[in-house]
């Protein structure tokens, strides 16, 4: 913010300098010549007549889809088990692997900043920056199609979400608790399960509660790469063409999603 003094000497305030003004105005500028040069990047590479057609399109898939094959649940609803324990297996092999990542990564109680914060740092941009579809393509080739590769694309997606949310949890722990801890002598081990974990558990009862809802969603679209659950029946029906019954699997993983929310919204407010 610039001031400069009026005629009569009182200071008057501005929002920029008058160079502020241009680096703020070429900014704007800059931005958008970039989105017209994209949107004229893309406009080469579009069939336009498809796009045009779209809504035609659209009417006439949604008129096939409905009503729903409502006798189509009947064999829905073990594959939909299947999806449901992918989910949740996944999300507790995350936990497992997850939580000593976590305290390897928080600054205030890992054994090496040099060496094994970075390890952990690393574990964790690395499994957040590959999709659990990617993780479950990948692991369908080398264990096969099943519900195994579903539970560890599950897994190693889901390890650096808990790991980074806990260890941001562990640094904002209040220090003279553990100092407490530590003024009786207490070791490491102790200074852990009485100084700090306490501390972060309710945190860490919050994101595992919350990971799992998500799993449970990403979980259902395992399928279509041949990883167990839901998503192998959704593929199966697409494939032949099968609308009413891909209403059906639509519905059914919707009511899935909605009470897997209502889990997770009472048991975080329960603990947190």
């Amino acid at each position: 913010m610039a001031v400069t003094c009026g005629p009569d000497g009182i200071p008057q305030w501005r929002r920029r300098t008058p160079r502020g003004d241009l680096l703020a105005w070429a900014g704007w500028l800059g931005a958008v010549a970039l989105t017209m040069l994209c949107f004229h990047y893309i406009s080469e590479r579009t069939i336009w007549a498809f796009v045009w057609d779209a809504p035609a399109q659209g009417a006439d898939l949604v008129s096939r889809m409905f009503p729903p094959r409502w006798s189509y649940a009947a064999q829905l609803w073990r594959p939909l088990w299947d999806t449901i324990n992918i989910a949740t297996l996944g999300t507790a092999l995350a936990v497992l692997l997850g939580v000593p990542v976590a305290f390897l990564a928080a600054h205030n109680t890992t054994p090496s900043r040099a060496l094994l914060r970075p390890a952990a740092l690393f574990v964790i941009v690395a499994s957040r920056s590959i999709n659990s579809l990617i993780w479950a393509l990948v692991l369908v080739i080398v264990l096969g199609p099943g519900m195994l590769a579903g539970i560890l694309a599950i897994a190693l997606r889901s390890i650096g979400f808990i790991a980074k949310l806990l260890y941001e949890a562990i640094e904002e722990i209040d220090p003279t608790q553990v100092e407490a801890v530590e003024a009786t002598g207490a070791g490491r081990a102790q200074v852990l399960a009485w100084g700090i974990a306490p501390q972060v558990l309710p945190a860490f009862a919050g994101i595992s509660v919350f990971r799992w809802d998500i799993n449970i969603r990403e979980a259902t679209v395992l399928g279509l790469v041949g990883a167990g659950g839901i998503g192998m029946q959704l593929q199966a029906s697409i494939n032949v063409l099968a609308w009413p019954q891909v209403t059906m699997i639509f519905l059914l993983i919707l009511v899935t999603v909605l009470v897997s929310e209502w889990v997770s919204a009472r048991v975080r407010h329960a603990v947190i």
